[in-house]
C-alpha cells in the first residue's frame, strides 16, 4: 500500500503524465462520481472488493486518470463526504466483511481534498452481498468468474490436489528406484543427512506426504510407480519432443515416472543435444554447455512443482535447434505475472508437494529459483528466459547462444574482489552491452522493481562499483558504461562504439522535419513517429522532446495517442 507522502510525490508527476500511467497492481486513481453520493458509494465498495481480491492496495479518489496537468486531473472529493460513512458502507455491503482505512490528503486543486482508501490483503474471494465481485489484475478489475475463483482457491490451499490421500496400501504404490533417485538428488543439494537416512515410510511421513497411514498425491508424485501414477493421477504425464521445425519433431518420449525420475530422464535427453564449448584459461580448459544445467534443472523443477494436476495436460519440453521451451498446465496465480515474477512473494498451487520439495532442498521457498534461472544464463552473457502466462499454461523459453568469455571472466574477477553481482546488476550490464544507455524507467521495467529501487541499483553501480557514468538531470537522467568497463565486457575484437547518443544531431533532425511539415501545412509528428525516425525508445523520446521544447518553438497539441508535436514559431519570446 502507498502512504500519503508517496502519493504526494506521484501527484507532481501529473504535470507530465496522466494518472493512468502511474497506476499499478496495488494503486489506482479514480474520479469521484458526480452523480450523487449513492453512486459514489457503490464505486468505493466495488474498488474495495477489487483490491482486496488482488492482494490489497491503495485507491486515490478525486483524480481523473486520463488528464495531464495537476489542475486538470485533480478534481477532489466534496468536503461533505464523511469517512466513517464510507467505512460503514463498505463493511455493510461486502461478504466477507471488509474494513479498509481512509485518509485525507489536502491539495491546492479542485475541492482541496483527496481520499486515500487503503485496502488490506486478506483471504479472498470477496464479493458484495449479492455475490458480485472483481479482482485486480495489473491495472484492471476483472470479473470474478468461476475460473478466477478456482485460482483463488488454489492460492489459499483449499484445492491442493497434491494433499489428497489415496485409498490404497502405500507399499503397493511406491517405487524403490524412485525413492533412491529422490535421495540421490536431495543428497546433491545437501538436504539433511538424518532425514535421508530414514526408512522409506518414515521419510515420506517426515516430508508430510504420508498422513495417517495414507500416501498423498504429493507422495505419489515423489516416489510412485508409473502404473500407480497412471491409475490414481491419470492427468499426469510428461513429454519431450526434439523439434525440427515449428510443427515437426524428430523423436518423442512420453512418461509417467515419478518427479525425480522424470526430471533425471528429461535432463539426460536435453543434455544429449546440448553442445559443449571448451574455453582455455591458463593451464585449464573449462567446459560450458549451450544451456546451463543449473538453469535447466530449476526450470524443470518449477514446471513440475507448480503444475495444475487437475488438468489433463503434460509437462511438455520442446527442444528446437535454437531454443528450449518448457511448459506446464496451469497459469500463474496470486497476482504473479511475467512482469513481476522476479521479486514477487512466492505462492504455491501445490503446498503439500512444494513443502516436501523444500525440505529436500530441491526447490527454494524464498523465490530464489527464478533468480537462479536468470543468473545462470546472465553470468554467461546469454539472454534471460522468456516467461509467458498462456492462461491455462505457463511457458519458459531459453535461447541457444554462445558463451561470452569476456563477460563470464568479468563476473568471476569481480566476485574475487568482493563484488557479488545480483541479477539486477547483470541485467543492467547486459542491456548496456546492447544499447548505448539506460534510464530509470527502462531499468525499472527490466529489473521488475519500483523506479525508486531501480534508481538505487543504478546509483550503486555508479558510486560503489564504478561501472557506470551518469548523465542528464532530473527525469532526463541516464547512465552509460564507463569506457574501461565496456572494454572488459566486450568480446575480443569487438570495436569500441560510441556509447552516447548524439542528442544534438537528433534534436536538429527532428526540428528540421517539424519545420518542413509546418511550412507545407502538414500536421506534426507523434511520439511513435519520432521513435521510428530516431530509433529511440519511449522514454528517450520523452526526454529528447522535453529538451527540444526548452530550446526551440516546439509544443505538443492534443492528448494521448492523438497528440502531435508541432513547430510553432509564434510562441518564441
Amino acid at each position: 500500500m502507498h502512504r500519503i507522502a508517496e502519493i504526494e510525490k506521484l501527484l507532481d508527476e501529473l504535470e507530465q503524465h496522466p494518472a493512468d500511467e502511474l497506476e499499478g497492481q496495488d494503486l489506482d486513481f479514480k474520479q469521484w462520481s458526480p452523480e450523487g453520493f449513492e453512486k459514489a458509494v457503490r464505486t468505493v465498495v466495488d474498488w474495495a472488493i477489487c483490491m482486496a481480491n488482488g492482494g490489497g492496495g491503495t485507491v486515490v479518489f478525486g483524480v481523473a486518470d486520463r488528464c495531464v496537468g495537476r489542475q486538470q486531473a485533480i478534481l477532489g472529493v466534496p468536503p461533505e463526504v464523511e469517512i466513517h460513512r464510507l467505512q460503514q458502507a463498505v463493511y455493510d455491503r461486502t461478504d466477507p466483511k471488509l474494513t479498509p482505512s481512509f485518509e485525507v490528503l489536502l491539495v491546492p486543486e479542485g475541492t482541496g481534498r483527496l481520499l486515500l482508501m487503503q485496502v488490506h490483503p486478506g483471504i479472498p474471494p470477496y464479493t458484495d452481498t449479492k455475490g458480485r465481485g472483481t479482482i485486480r489484475v495489473g491495472k484492471d478489475c476483472k470479473p470474478l468468474t468461476g475460473t478466477v475463483r478456482g485460482k483463488i482457491s488454489a492460492e489459499t490451499g483449499e484445492s491442493d490436489v497434491t494433499a489428497t490421500a489415496i485409498q490404497a496400501v502405500p507399499q503397493d504404490l511406491l517405487s524403490a528406484s524412485a525413492l533412491e533417485v529422490l535421495r540421490d538428488a536431495a543428497t546433491s543439494e545437501r538436504a539433511p543427512a538424518e532425514l535421508l537416512r530414514l526408512p522409506d515410510l518414515e521419510l515420506l511421513s517426515a516430508l508430510g506426504v504420508l498422513r495417517e497411514g495414507r500416501l498423498t498425491v504429493a507422495g505419489l508424485l515423489l516416489a510412485g510407480r508409473p502404473n500407480a501414477l497412471r491409475q490414481h493421477l491419470p492427468s499426469y504425464s510428461w513429454t519431450h519432443l526434439r523439434m525440427t521445425s515449428g510443427t515437426e519433431y524428430q523423436d518423442r518420449l512420453d512418461g509417467h515416472d515419478a518427479l525425480p525420475v522424470a526430471t533425471s530422464r528429461l535432463m539426460d535427453r536435453i543434455l544429449a543435444d546440448n553442445p559443449i564449448q571448451t574455453v582455455p584459461q591458463g593451464l585449464f580448459h573449462f567446459e560450458y554447455r549451450t544451456y546451463p544445467e543449473d538453469s535447466l534443472r530449476e526450470i524443470l523443477m518449477n514446471a513440475f512443482g507448480h503444475a495444475d494436476y487437475r488438468l489433463a495436460s503434460p509437462i511438455l519440453v520442446k527442444q528446437y535447434p535454437d531454443r528450449i521451451e518448457v511448459s506446464n498446465p496451469g497459469g500463474l496465480i496470486g497476482g504473479i505475472t511475467p512482469e513481476n515474477i522476479l521479486h514477487h512473494t512466492p505462492i504455491s498451487r501445490n503446498p503439500c508437494l512444494m513443502d516436501a520439495l523444500v525440505r529436500l532442498r530441491l526447490v527454494n521457498r524464498s523465490n530464489l529459483g527464478i533468480q537462479r534461472i536468470y543468473r545462470a544464463l546472465l553470468i554467461e552473457g546469454k539472454e534471460p528466459p522468456l516467461i509467458e502466462d498462456l492462461g491455462q499454461a505457463v511457458k519458459v523459453s531459453i535461447r541457444a547462444s554462445d558463451l561470452s568469455v569476456s563477460f563470464r571472466t568479468f563476473v568471476a574477477e569481480e566476485a574475487k574482489r568482493g563484488a557479488d553481482l545480483s541479477v539486477d546488476h547483470l541485467l543492467v550490464l547486459q542491456h548496456l552491452l546492447r544499447h548505448s544507455e539506460i534510464d530509470t524507467q527502462t531499468a525499472s521495467r527490466m529489473c521488475q522493481r519500483a523506479e525508486s529501487d531501480a534508481r538505487e541499483v543504478l546509483a550503486e553501480m555508479d558510486r560503489r562499483f564504478g561501472y557506470l557514468e551518469r548523465g542528464g538531470t532530473g527525469r532526463g537522467t541516464y547512465w552509460t558504461l564507463r569506457p574501461e568497463v565496456h572494454a572488459r565486457l566486450a568480446a575480443p575484437g569487438h570495436p569500441e562504439r560510441d556509447r552516447r547518443l548524439d542528442w544534438e544531431a537528433l534534436k536538429t533532425r527532428v526540428l528540421s522535419v517539424l519545420k518542413q511539415r509546418a511550412e507545407r501545412g502538414d500536421e506534426g509528428l507523434s511520439n511513435a513517429e519520432i521513435r521510428q525516425m530516431t530509433h529511440l525508445d519511449r522514454n528517450q523520446v520523452k526526454r529528447l522532446m522535453n529538451e527540444l521544447r526548452e530550446e526551440a518553438p516546439v509544443s505538443a497539441s492534443g492528448s494521448g495517442r492523438g497528440s502531435k508535436w508541432l513547430y510553432m514559431p509564434e510562441v518564441e519570446s
